[in-house]
C-alpha cells in the first residue's frame, strides 16, 4: 500500500505527463494550421449602382470614381506586394516597375512585353489562374491583389480561387460600361464582413467573403 506522499508525487508526475503530452498535441496542431494556411486571393473593384465598373466603355475609372475611393485605392496598393491584373487593364494605364511590388500581367502573349519585363518587379504571363496562384503560394506570398479585369475576375471566381471581393459603390448610375465578370454562368455566394460609408454622397467600401463550399465550379 502506498504511503500518501507517494501517492501524491505520483499523481502529480501523472499530470506533469499528461500536460507535456497535450501541449505537444496542441503545439502539433498549431503548427500543422500554420503550414495550411494559404496565400489569401482579394479582388478589388468600384462600381456604380447598376454593376458598371467603365463609364461608357472609357477605361479610365478615375475620371468618375471619388477621391475617397482613390485615396483608399492607394493605400491599398501601396500597403500590398503581390498585384495581379489583365493586359488590358494594364494597358489602359501603363505602370512603371517597381521594387515594392510584383506586378503580374495576365496575357495571353507575355512575348510581346519582353522588352518591358524586369524580373521580381513587372513580369508578364500566360499561367492559369490555379498556375499562378500556386506558383506564389509556394514562395509563401500571404496576400495577392487582383485589380481587373473582367476576363480576370471571371477566371478566378470560376476556379475558387478569390477569398474576399472588396467593392467599392458609387452612388453613380451610367446605363452601359463593362461590368467585373464576364457575361457566363455563375453562382458565387458572399458573405458581407464590413461596410463602410466613407463621404456625404455617400460612396460605400463594402467588403465580402467567398463562401467557397456553396459555389458551383464551372469550366
Amino acid at each position: 500500500m502506498k504511503k500518501p506522499e507517494t501517492e501524491a508525487i505520483s499523481g502529480f508526475c501523472c499530470k506533469l505527463h499528461f500536460h507535456s503530452a497535450e501541449k505537444k498535441v496542441t503545439d502539433s496542431i498549431e503548427y500543422i494550421m500554420v503550414q495550411n494556411i494559404k496565400m489569401k486571393t482579394i479582388l478589388v473593384f468600384v462600381s456604380t449602382l447598376d454593376g458598371k465598373v467603365t463609364k461608357w466603355g472609357n477605361p479610365f475609372v478615375r475620371l468618375w470614381s471619388s477621391k475617397d475611393d482613390q485615396h483608399y485605392f492607394n493605400k491599398l496598393w501601396n500597403d500590398t506586394r503581390l498585384i495581379v491584373m489583365g493586359s488590358n487593364t494594364y494597358n489602359a494605364d501603363p505602370m512603371k516597375p517597381s521594387s515594392n511590388h510584383l506586378l503580374v500581367i495576365m496575357t495571353q502573349h507575355p512575348s510581346e512585353y519582353r522588352r518591358i519585363e524586369t524580373l521580381g518587379q513587372l513580369e508578364f504571363t500566360n499561367e492559369s489562374p490555379e498556375q499562378l496562384f500556386e506558383r506564389f503560394d509556394k514562395e509563401d506570398q500571404d496576400q495577392m491583389l487582383i485589380v481587373g479585369g473582367a476576363h480576370i475576375a471571371t477566371s478566378f471566381f470560376k476556379e475558387e480561387l478569390i477569398d474576399e471581393l472588396w467593392l467599392t459603390i458609387e452612388p453613380k448610375i451610367f446605363g452601359t460600361g463593362g461590368s467585373f465578370v464576364l457575361e457566363e454562368k455563375l453562382d458565387i455566394n458572399l458573405q458581407l464582413i464590413s461596410c463602410e460609408r466613407v463621404n456625404v454622397q455617400g460612396t460605400l467600401i463594402a467588403k465580402y467573403s467567398v463562401i467557397k463550399n456553396k459555389n458551383i465550379k464551372l469550366k
